[in-house]
């Protein structure tokens, strides 16, 4: 890091230069128009400052915060003088020369003694391409306040200010900004905890931040860039520099937004899918479909899988016999019992026909225990049915009845219909095979095939045999009737 003494001999060209500038505009000021004439006011009484930094210099006991208030001078001088150039050189060429004197000694003596010089004045020519945003500059210091706003606001940003690292904090919590630069000495809390407490706010982390400081020791600045800032510019800053480096934030800025509405959107659509697929699937079939959807095979697959179909028994007359709005409260209460059943065996809703439910044990997941389940899950749907005609008998409704019918076959699963609609289902003999199986049951009963009896694990207490013919099926159908878990039945 430069010291005091380092810079001093190179400060003697700055008080030279700013002599020069006295005199010159002391012939002319007031025929200087107002604005410019504040700016050249602030640059003098800035030159006034670095006079009592430098006569001072050998009774400062922290030459760090002394070298930070010199480059927070110089930092005025320059960027006031290069303001002042662009209004006066044509009306006023002698002090125009005389700023432009004031803008070279000050390059020379802020970057002295320093292997990191920032551009001189002229690289000013390159160009950046456009690209705005709400920045937030915190500095205690109002000149660099006032000269990185008026910088900003010419190139089309939006600037808002903090002189401290609590009203920083507080500039955070009102709006979004882009990018943030950021002074690291200051009174009270320092730009390194503001940094700190940033990065560790979720909210706030991704903000790309520029620190710009006149302090010039690696240590700081390795320290910063691990602490999390993005970039480190040196006081008095270059602004066309400054300029390429807020690009580059707001660059990063924008790609950090997109990616985190694409994630949000991601999150919707699992949300979505999760709320929607959930009511025909267990959570765990959701789970898998979202985590590991290559392993499913939603293709249309040959699989042998155990087919559960229930109906309603002589729910036609009922609708008759009462209102669409009890049909339909009877009807929903009534199914949605039944899906909470058949999701908590691990079932798949395939489809809801007025009354009827046709649900599928075995895709698009297969287990060993899938027969197991289907069965295990029509005796609990016909338990089920007691609470059920409890409630409707509370409600003036009328009992229901209900036949079940299990068959297990090799069935086509996958997606069925068209790009614009389709669900996922099964198709084949079978299908239609279960719901020959239904429509031989009565009110309470449950039946299955041959099929499902071979491949049961649980003991089941079996009532009646009996067979039937069945359209499309040469043989018989042997079926039967399934009273109870044999097992549930003995310990009852």
């Amino acid at each position: 890091m430069a010291n005091q003494a380092e810079i001093a001999p190179f400060s003697d060209h700055v008080l030279r230069a700013l002599a020069e500038l006295r005199a010159q505009s002391s012939l002319s000021m007031e025929n200087i128009p107002e604005e410019p004439r504040d700016d050249l006011e602030r640059l003098i009484s800035a030159g006034a400052a670095l006079e009592a930094l430098l006569a001072d210099a050998d009774q400062d006991p922290d030459p760090t915060t002394r070298r930070h208030d010199i480059m927070n001078v110089l930092g005025a001088m320059r960027g006031y003088a290069e303001f002042l150039i662009e209004d006066l050189e044509t009306s006023f060429p002698p002090i125009a020369s005389a700023l432009e004197r004031v803008v070279n000694s000050v390059a020379t003596a802020s970057n002295s003694g320093s292997s990191k010089s920032a551009p001189a004045a002229e690289s000013d020519s390159v160009a950046t391409a456009e690209l705005t945003g709400t920045i937030l500059a915190v500095d205690d210091n109002a000149d660099n306040r006032e000269l990185v706003t008026r910088y900003l606001e010419r190139s089309g940003h939006r600037v808002v200010v903090a002189s401290s690292g609590m009203e920083a904090l507080a500039r955070l919590a009102d709006r979004p900004v882009d990018v943030m630069l950021l002074d690291l000495i200051m009174p009270g809390m320092d730009g390194s905890e503001v940094l700190r407490r940033m990065k560790e706010n979720p909210q706030l982390r991704s903000i790309p931040v520029i620190v710009i400081s006149g302090n010039q020791d690696m240590d700081g600045i390795i320290e910063c860039i691990e602490a999390g800032a993005d970039d480190y510019l040196f006081k008095p800053f270059n602004p066309v520099l400054l300029q390429a480096r807020i690009k580059a934030g707001l660059e990063r800025k924008r790609w950090h937004d997109t990616e985190e509405k694409y994630r949000r959107q991601l999150e919707r659509n699992e949300k979505f899918i999760r709320a929607t697929f959930g009511r025909y699937v267990s959570d765990e079939i959701v789970e898998n479909l979202l985590e590991e959807p290559e392993g499913l095979k939603l293709g249309g697959d040959l699989r042998k899988v155990t087919m559960l179909m229930s109906d309603i028994r002589e729910f036609s007359t009922i609708c008759e016999q009462l209102p669409p709005d009890q049909v339909m409260r009877m009807l929903n209460n009534y199914l949605g019992v039944m899906t909470e059943i058949i999701i908590g065996y691990q079932g798949t809703i395939d489809e809801f026909i007025g009354d009827a439910i046709f649900a599928i044990f075995g895709a698009p997941v297969t287990r060993d225990d899938d027969a197991d389940r289907a069965v295990q899950c029509a005796l609990d749907m016909q338990q089920a049915m007691i609470d059920i005609n409890r409630a409707n008998s509370k409600e003036g409704l009328p009992e229901l009845s209900m036949g079940i019918g299990v068959n297990t076959g090799e069935v086509i699963t996958g997606n069925i219909g068209s790009e614009k609609r389709s669900k996922y289902g099964v198709v084949g003999h079978h299908v239609n095979l279960t719901a020959r199986i239904e429509s031989h049951t009565s009110g309470g009963d449950i039946l299955i095939s041959d099929s499902t009896l071979e491949l049961l694990e649980i003991p089941v207490q079996l009532g009646r045999q009996q067979q039937a013919t069945v359209k499309g099926i040469k043989k018989p159908v042997t079926m039967y009737h399934v009273l109870a878990n044999a097992v549930e039945q003995s310990s009852a």
